[in-house]
């Protein structure tokens, strides 16, 4: 099949949206299918070079989009022109311009488009952000609607992220379609990630490190583990946070503020993103993964933390907390201090026979439910099935 995929963006900083495409392009590449890309990057954005070397994913650029929306107005006619030539389109995200470009310009042409929402319908947004609901709300009926009622399908990672995006808008239609998600399996060599990492910080060597990986964003809850980790600091004298990822300034300093305030500074390591062996040393170097986030669609840094063996630490807010839960691959509890402390705790209590338990139960995990060859044939199955039966449901959408 010839395959496109809509995106705001490819920049590794955007964290795992980005990553999720590069690593469904790539899948589905290997199966043999024709994929390209197209995104709102400027043509000349640094990090596009070493990115499109590495994966050789045929990109379209065509930014740069104005403000946080992202309008150009380069996109709309370039789908039109390019569109007929796939088989189907993926839009990847709600809320720019690109999803919105996507309803104008390929219902015209008859071009088969899918949505992934990528979490982005949460209830959780209404009930944190009420004023950025609102003005969603008065954006909602002209564009998301339309681009969710007129797609082939809409595409959710989880059962859990299909029945929470039904809470957000009351006008809602589509046909639903659960695909899962993945990611790739990590490099296979451990021992070079390992020495990479300690060579940077070599004073966590020995230490029991406690990994949080991803953007320091308020809905992903470091204030919390940071809290939960003081509670326990003195406990567990070999214990060591790492809080690895990119975030704003003013995040950042409020972070940093709530550490030294705890009197635990010093047992904390702030990394900045982490890419390539350094982010696959993070994980192999690390005791667990915490992740108390307040809203979680599906958690690349999760899988990729299972992928490597290494238990996980997240609250019932992460939609893949029943599988790991019932896996026994990490502990779950609350998006709460409370419930952060308890998952801190239950794993240093611990003994090592049950620690090395669930680090095989963690890897085993990864490879029976999240890998992104699984996600990718069940993707296919999707796409193959509406290729197959040539159906395009613009105007008339399944109502679920």
């Amino acid at each position: 099949m010839r395959i496109l995929h809509l995106t705001p963006t490819l920049d590794p900083h955007a964290g795992g949206l980005a990553e999720g495409v590069r690593q469904s392009a790539l899948a589905l590449a290997a199966l043999g299918h024709r994929v390209e890309a197209a995104s709102l990057d400027a043509p000349g954005a640094p990090f596009l070079e070493p990115l499109l070397a590495e994966c050789s994913l045929p990109l379209a650029a065509l930014g740069p989009g104005y403000g946080k929306y992202g309008r150009t107005p380069n996109l709309v006619p370039w789908l039109r022109e390019h569109g007929p030539r796939f088989d189907a389109v993926i839009v990847n995200g709600l809320w720019q311009y690109h999803s919105f470009a996507a309803w104008l310009a390929l219902r015209s042409v008859g071009v088969r488009y899918y949505v992934f929402p990528h979490g982005m319908l949460d209830p959780w947004f209404k009930h944190t952000y009420p004023f950025k609901h609102l003005k969603k709300w008065l954006y909602w009926p002209w564009a998301e609607y339309r681009l969710l009622r007129d797609a082939q399908a809409v595409l959710f990672t989880t059962e859990e992220e299909r029945l929470l995006a039904r809470q957000s808008f009351w006008l809602y239609r589509a046909r639903e379609q659960v695909v899962s998600y993945g990611t790739g399996k990590p490099p296979a060599d451990s021992e070079r990630h390992l020495e990479a990492f300690h060579a940077a910080y070599p004073a966590l060597r020995g230490r029991r490190i406690v990994l949080f990986l991803g953007r320091l964003h308020p809905k992903k809850g470091c204030d919390l583990l940071i809290h939960a980790f003081a509670r326990l600091a003195s406990e567990v004298p070999d214990a060591h946070l790492v809080l690895a990822g990119p975030g704003n300034n003013d995040a950042i300093a409020a972070l940093r503020s709530i550490a030294a305030q705890a009197g635990i500074a010093e047992r904390i390591t702030w990394t900045g993103m982490l890419q390539g062996d350094l982010k696959w040393g993070a994980f192999r170097a690390s005791d667990a993964f915490a992740l108390p986030s307040h809203q979680e669609n599906f958690g690349i840094a999760v899988v990729e933390a299972l992928a490597c063996g290494l238990p996980v630490l997240i609250s019932d807010k992460v939609n893949i907390w029943r599988e790991v839960a019932s896996d026994g691959a990490g502990f779950v509890a609350g998006d709460t201090l409370e419930g952060t402390v308890q998952n801190l705790r239950r794993w240093f209590m611990l003994d090592e026979v049950d620690r090395e338990r669930m680090r095989m139960q963690a890897a085993a995990t990864f490879r029976e439910r999240f890998t992104v060859d699984a996600h990718t044939q069940r993707l296919l199955n999707v796409l193959e099935a509406d290729a197959a039966h040539d159906t395009y449901p613009v105007g008339r959408p399944s109502v679920v």
